[in-house]
Parts: C-alpha cells; structure tokens; sequence
C-alpha cells in the first residue's frame, strides 16, 4: 500500500478493538437443549416469564447450573424463540418493537448446525449469532462507492457504509443474500457488476448500539467488484440516504474520522490493500 493511504496505526488499532468488546454487563448462556444459542443478561427475560399472560414456563426457564444461572429454551426451539419474540414484542421490552422485521435469521448450534429461526428483531438481545454479507464497489477508475445509512435505521442511522451490507435470512445462503441485498439496496443486478471476487470475512462481538441489553455476535462474508462506467446505484428498499463516490485519499480521511460503521471500516481498510 502506498504509504500516504496506510491508516493511522493507533486509530486502527482503535478500530480492531471496537470489533471485539466484552459486554457492558454480565450475560448468561441461553440454552436449548445442550445447545449454546445465544446469552442474555441475568434478569432480562424475567421481563415476559414473569408475567402469566405472555409465555409459561413450559418453554422458557431459568435453571442454576455448576457454571451459574443459564436460560433454558424448552420443546420445539423455532415455536418457543418465536412465542419468547412475540411476548417481548407485546410487552415494549427494549428496542424489539424499532428492531421488528417480520424476517426469521437461523440460529446455529456450536457446529455450525441450523437448529432454529428466530425473529430478526430478538437476535441481538437474545445475543444469537447473525451473519452479514457486504459489498465493496470501485468504479472503473478506482474509487470507491459507499453509502450512508438512512436516518431511520434502528442500528447506526446516518452512518456510512460499503456499498451493501445486509443480514443473511434464515431462507438465505450468503450467495443468495449477496443477490437479493444487493439488488434491494443498489438496484443493481450482481450479474451485471464486473470482477465480482469473494473478500473475506470478519467477526465482529460488541456491546449492540441500539439496545443496552443487546450484544452482537456476527460473521460477515465480504465481496469486491467493480461497477461497470455509466452504472449508478438507486436505492429501492429506503434504507439508503444518499451514496458517494471517494477516491481513495477522501475514503480514508472518512475512515479516520469514524464516520462509517465498524463492520464497514474493517472492510474497507482491507479492501484498501487490494491492487
């Protein structure tokens, strides 16, 4: 890399850090089964089984284990998570109700093991693992297109970002999810864009920024690709508020001032790097 485009070492060291943070509080295990499928803070769920109307004890409950306190989701994990998401929902509990989707993500096993679906907007105060896919755009004379989040957004609103981020659903696999966000946030058809190369990807376990009882555990494939001369994204899903065009010089400067997500700027230092 051309030294005048390296990033400061301190602020990336900053940035590195901010991609792996322990939570604010405790969380405990939230099971099914064996199976480790998220954590929540001691008290949180106390919220809805406490209350005879909204969930029983039949699916969720709290045991004392040689380690300490886990959750417990009990019979059918899909029924159970989606029975627990509708009694957060009715009662107000946090974000859940800004976070609502009506979308379902998957929620792995420690193999790596689909064992459920749950509502996308429980994921992160269940503290479930989601996966990302992203994109990353250079027009044909090597800037980069970038987008910057709608001010609506529940998480990171006003933002700037690659070109498109977006979950993987539960009906999903990453490619799929690369087709369809790309086309709902770009108007741009993958086939269409030029070079298309798989990144890498990154992790990332931080406190969740919309919701203080949320934490974020999530994969996140990246992508590269170049948009052909005279193609512009549009926007289709109102989740964009304007895209940019930056040289590589004006990207960085955006990066050190921490002006894009963490996701986005873990992506597009490494995507700096490239030829």
């Amino acid at each position: 890399m051309n030294p005048s485009l390296a990033p400061d070492p301190q602020w990336l060291a900053a940035l590195v850090a901010s991609a792996d943070q322990p939570p604010l509080r405790l969380r405990v295990p939230l099971l099914w089964g064996q199976h480790v499928i998220g954590s929540v803070e001691p008290d949180y769920l106390n919220q809805i089984s406490l209350q005879p109307s909204s969930i029983g004890f039949e699916l969720l409950q709290k045991d004392e284990s040689p380690e300490g306190p886990v959750w417990r989701v009990r019979g059918d994990a899909t029924l159970a998570l989606q029975q627990i998401a509708q009694a957060l929902l009715a009662a107000r509990v946090g974000c859940v109700a800004q976070q609502w989707r009506h979308e379902q993500l998957a929620v792995w096993d420690a193999h790596g093991k689909v064992v459920a679906t749950v509502e996308r907007g429980v994921a992160r105060p269940l503290g479930i693992a989601t996966r990302a896919v992203h994109l990353v755009g250079r027009a044909t004379d090597g800037r980069f297109w970038v987008q910057q989040r709608a001010l609506n957004k529940a998480n990171d609103p006003g933002q700037w970002d690659t070109l498109m981020g977006g979950m993987v659903s539960a009906v999903d696999t990453v490619d799929t999810a690369l087709v369809r966000e790309t086309w709902e946030e770009t108007g741009m058809r993958l086939s269409r864009l030029d070079d298309l190369l798989w990144g890498g990807n990154k992790a990332m376990r931080k406190p969740s920024s919309d919701d203080g009882a949320g934490y974020v555990v999530e994969q996140i494939d990246w992508f590269h690709c170049t948009v052909p001369q005279g193609m512009q994204p549009v926007n289709l899903d109102g989740e964009v508020a304007q895209f940019l065009l930056l040289d590589k010089l004006e990207l960085l400067a955006k990066l050190e001032r921490n002006e894009f997500t963490i996701e986005a700027a873990l992506i597009l230092v490494a995507a700096l790097r490239l030829p």
